[in-house]
């Protein structure tokens, strides 16, 4: 499998991106590292205590450099699909929850014998989206992990599959971690698999496949790039998925293979393993995170050109004159996406009115509100300190 940089650089292109990296990971405090589950279980036979334990040999050596570390675990279903004697991974919703029910206690076990051999506990974690839209829920699971780091406890996070349907998932946990590393205002996120990084095709079945060292934007030439072939939930898809989250929030992300002993202490030391995805700019406030990434959106607005320039270039609040379509079924208060004149998705904010009263001002001025609701609560449909540029 050959290595890929990005085209058009000089010759000396690699030795600037390894410099940039070294940059980049410079005064690292707090990292979240995502595990698939290929890395600590079988499909058939459940988890792997000399996986569990050289992962934990891992992340032990990165603690022990002074680095907090909050880990992001799948593994449970198929723990759970093993010791129910099952001859694949479940398919309902109930077998899947009855799965992981079984299974995440028997994964925090051996995380709990793996990381005692080094006097370090753990604790488990289980969030669902409707933990992370809320937003009290949200700032007390903030706090709670916080605490446990500040005991010198890892976090072992996992969605809570055991009550989760599909209105409250989050759906898999490359994004979980994303929101997780927003959450805890993490330096960095590590996404462990069983390959070294984006290629351009799947390297299992391609021998001539490339690897992307460097990511500047998820663009859609890139997003064009992904396969899916992974065991589980996740693929590559949701990688740039989680990709794009932590670069708009200011996050860098490391994408790299888990299997070979102290990979994560390499990556933390800078030595050019796996994609690395930069980060945008400067980091968002805490607060726009949460609306940005934490707040599924539940309608779109259509925006024309002023109001989209407006936006996206002058950091200005969106007035009723600039909306040309709505979609979805949303309250004040909620998330909203908002679409640009191609219908491409480039900001997220809360809504100060309802889908029906939006519907009912869009395309008139701010002193028009009133005469047509017959009340005005605000000028705006979105202030500018509820809206975040994705």
């Amino acid at each position: 499998m050959a290595s890929h940089r990005r085209l058009g650089h000089p010759p000396h292109a690699a030795d600037l991106e390894i410099e940039k990296r070294s940059h980049l990971l410079q005064g690292l405090r707090r990292i979240v590292v995502k595990v698939g589950s290929g890395l600590i279980a079988d499909p058939g036979s459940g988890l792997v205590e000399a996986r569990v334990e050289r992962l934990a040999d891992d992340v032990a050596s990165v603690l022990e450099k002074g680095l907090e570390v909050v880990l992001v675990s799948s593994g449970a279903i198929a723990a759970g699909t093993a010791r129910l004697g099952l001859r694949e991974r479940p398919h309902s919703i109930p077998e899947k929850q009855a799965a992981a029910a079984v299974g995440q206690s028997a994964l925090m076990w051996s995380y709990e014998r793996a990381f005692g051999r080094f006097g370090r506990g753990v604790a488990q974690v289980l969030l669902t989206q409707d933990d992370l839209s809320h937003r009290p829920r949200y700032l007390n699971a903030r706090n709670t992990l916080l605490a446990l780091l500040g005991y010198r406890v890892l976090p072992v996070v996992n969605e809570n599959d055991t009550v989760a349907v599909e209105e409250i998932k989050v759906g898999d946990n490359d994004n979980l971690s994303a929101v997780v590393a927003h959450l805890v205002d993490a330096d960095l996120l590590v996404i462990l698999t069983d390959i070294d990084g984006l290629y351009d095709v799947d390297p299992r079945r391609h021998p001539s496949a490339r690897r992307i060292e460097q990511v500047e934007a998820v663009t859609p030439e890139l997003a064009r790039l992904i396969w899916d072939g992974e065991s589980g939930t996740g693929g590559m898809r949701t990688k740039l998925q989680a990709a794009q989250k932590v670069m708009t929030a200011g996050i860098p992300l490391i994408i790299a293979d888990g299997q070979p002993s102290g990979v994560l202490a390499r990556i933390v030391a800078g030595d050019p393993i796996g994609t690395v995805f930069l980060p945008r700019g400067d980091r968002l406030a805490a607060r726009k995170r949460w609306i940005a990434f934490a707040l599924p959106p539940q309608g779109f607005l259509q925006l024309d050109e002023g109001a989209w320039r407006a936006l996206a270039e002058r950091g200005k609040s969106l007035l009723p004159s600039g909306v040309v379509g709505v979609s979805g079924e949303f309250s004040a208060g909620d998330a909203v996406g908002l679409l640009d004149p191609a219908g491409r998705e480039f900001a997220r904010g809360l809504v100060n009115y309802e889908a029906r009263e939006v519907e009912q001002i869009r395309g008139a001025r701010s002193v028009e509100i009133e005469s047509r609701l017959g009340y005005k609560a605000f000028d705006e449909i979105i202030h500018r300190d509820n809206l975040v540029l994705l």
